[in-house]
């Protein structure tokens, strides 16, 4: 139920979430399923810019289409003051006055298995352990660079 709440229905999905107390305790409960962490400037623009995918629609009837002009991004995010591609970044980055709407107005990623893959036991462990599951903080980047 928790991952539903995160946006994260299937394996190797990504989401932005503002860390606060309520979100902090749900990805303390599933921190074995998951990984997450502070992603960099360099990373949130990868991830926006190669997997990014928006959700344009009504509710019940969302469609998601691919983030390739800063129209898309204006039709729907324009009255938040987000008008292109760089604008989003920023506010997803900073953790802005309108991220819920920027990141709601984004598709869960869906990323690839990492390069290299998993090693064989360290998906079953917490990353402070030598694995891949948990709170990793700045180090987020270098697992999901393998993945995007």
């Amino acid at each position: 139920k928790i991952l539903q709440l995160l946006r994260l229905r299937q394996i190797h999905n990504g989401v932005f979430i503002k860390l606060n107390y309520a979100t902090l305790r749900m990805l303390q409960r599933v921190e074995h399923y998951i990984a997450y962490g502070y992603p960099s400037l360099k990373l949130v623009k990868s991830l926006i810019y190669k997997r990014g995918f928006g959700k344009v629609g009504k509710p019940g009837a969302w469609s998601r289409i691919p983030l390739s002009d800063n129209q898309i991004v204006e039709a729907n995010l324009g009255k938040f003051d987000i008008v292109c591609m760089e604008d989003l970044v920023h506010e997803i980055y900073t953790v802005g006055p309108h991220f819920k709407e920027a990141a709601n107005f984004l598709w869960p990623m869906k990323l690839s298995s990492p390069k290299g893959g998993f090693s064989k036991f360290s998906k079953l462990k917490h990353f402070t352990e030598g694995g891949d599951a948990g709170n990793r903080e700045y180090y987020i980047a270098g697992l999901v660079g393998r993945m995007v």
